[in-house]
């Protein structure tokens, strides 16, 4: 990383110069970062650079009215334009009573993941998973690996006295990759976790082996003949699409605010199948490089989204607590988890007479009502509880609020990527359309 002032005191300067020019209430957030980054493209290293950032996040509140402004650069000449044009976008601004920075609690300094990076050791494991897939997958072509450890830090703090920092490094992993065999090919396809530490091969990391074992079995996909209702058995990663999107369609600050959520007035209602739990954990050692700090200047904390399908919170800001009256998120709503069930996968798949085991999904906004409609991609038919072939792009539509409550059964087993745990899941009721 750069050499650094230290963020804590820029913040302060900040805030006095935002207070100066006529900021009634403001806040700051500093990042400073670096990243070193592998690339290989075509079986071959092409690349090694690091990365350098510095930004400053700044928002006045002045006479009711908010201003905001951004600018990567710790430079004062930088910072004291910007601080000017905060306050000018504010004085322009429209007067809203809910504008609010957050109060006062318990300062903390978080250090999290780890602070040594090990290029040599990272470069023997580049090397050694291109020669893991080339050996166990032949028929993948990795189109290009980036591979790379990022350390950063952050604060956050207000004209109340909130200051929090973090400290966090970790490495990541993106591979995007392709399936061919003569003049056949499959379409690309993506695999990204984070991780600490550098003991285990690349390779065995997350579910990877299942990913290019389903890439080249894409390569004798088939269409679906006719329309049918049925069941569909959604990936870890699809399965929190689904459930994601739903949250964001039905519980988010604009949908919330204008009323036009069919969940406004469902907090502590069943909402969904009470298989469905659905927590935030950024404080489980398991999610690597996850923020400990709201990016509205409070300490972000574990929570429930559903509880046995059970609306239990909303995911509203600040801002959006204020102008509904509601109760704000405890925390950013990433880092989740979904609770599995009691049922094997290998016994979900023997249960279905008829459907699609779906890993990726391509379509357009949900409607508000939360109708979908797309494309079924990197998909394989089910048929007399097996899986059996791979399909061509086969189309889905659905209800979200609908799916989330036809969950038949979730796995047994969880996979965590660094980012969130997750169970495969059962879903009736989707209409699934071939040629």
């Amino acid at each position: 990383m750069n050499e650094m002032k230290d963020l804590k005191e820029l913040s302060v300067e900040i805030l006095d110069l935002l207070k100066q020019e006529g900021a009634d209430d403001a806040m700051v957030t500093l990042s400073s970062g670096s990243m070193t980054e592998f690339n290989v493209d075509g079986g071959d290293l092409s690349l090694l650079r690091t990365l350098f950032n510095d930004s400053v996040a700044m928002m006045a509140i002045k006479d009711k009215k908010k201003g905001v402004i951004s600018v990567n650069s710790f430079e004062a000449d930088d910072v004291k334009n910007a601080v000017k044009n905060c306050i000018e976008a504010a004085n322009s601004a429209i007067e809203d009573e809910a504008l609010a920075i957050s109060e006062l609690t318990e300062n903390e300094d978080f250090l999290t993941g780890i602070t040594k990076f090990d290029r040599e050791k990272l470069l023997y494991r580049i090397k050694e998973y291109m020669d893991d897939v080339a050996r166990d997958y032949p028929k993948i072509i990795i189109e290009q690996l980036i591979v790379s450890y990022g350390m950063s830090e952050r604060c956050v703090a207000n004209t109340n006295g909130v200051c929090y920092t973090q400290q966090s490094g970790y490495y990541s992993l993106y591979s995007m990759f392709s399936a061919h065999e003569g003049e056949n090919g499959t379409s690309f396809n993506g695999i990204s976790f984070d991780f600490y530490d550098l003991d285990t091969p690349l390779i065995e990391i997350n579910r990877q082996r299942e990913d290019y074992e389903r890439a080249e079995k894409e390569l004798y996909a088939k269409a679906i003949d006719g329309k049918f209702v049925g069941k569909v058995l959604a990936s870890p990663d699809m399965f929190a699409e689904f459930v994601g999107t739903a949250l964001d369609n039905f519980i988010s600050d604009s949908v919330i605010i204008d009323g036009t959520s069919p969940w406004r007035e469902k907090l502590n209602t069943k909402v969904a199948s009470e298989k469905l739990s659905v927590r935030c954990i950024p404080t489980d050692e398991r999610m690597i490089g996850a923020s400990l700090i709201h990016s509205d200047g409070y300490k972000n904390e574990d929570f429930d989204f559903i509880r046995d399908g059970v609306l239990k919170s909303f995911d509203l800001s600040l801002y959006a607590s204020n102008r509904t009256g509601l109760e704000r998120v405890k925390a950013t709503s990433s880092c989740i988890e979904i609770d599995g069930g009691e049922t094997p996968l290998d016994e979900l798949i023997k249960s279905i007479d008829k459907g699609i085991f779906i890993c990726r999904f391509s379509g357009g906004a949900p409607a508000s009502n939360g109708d979908i409609s797309g494309v079924a991609k990197n998909s394989f038919m089910i048929e007399n509880g097996e899986i059996t072939h791979a399909l061509t792009e086969t189309m889905i539509s659905g209800n979200l609020e609908e799916m989330i409550n036809n969950i038949v059964e979730l796995s047994k087993e969880n996979f965590c990527d660094g980012s969130s745990v997750l169970p495969y899941a059962l879903i009736d009721g989707v209409t699934i359309s071939g040629k």
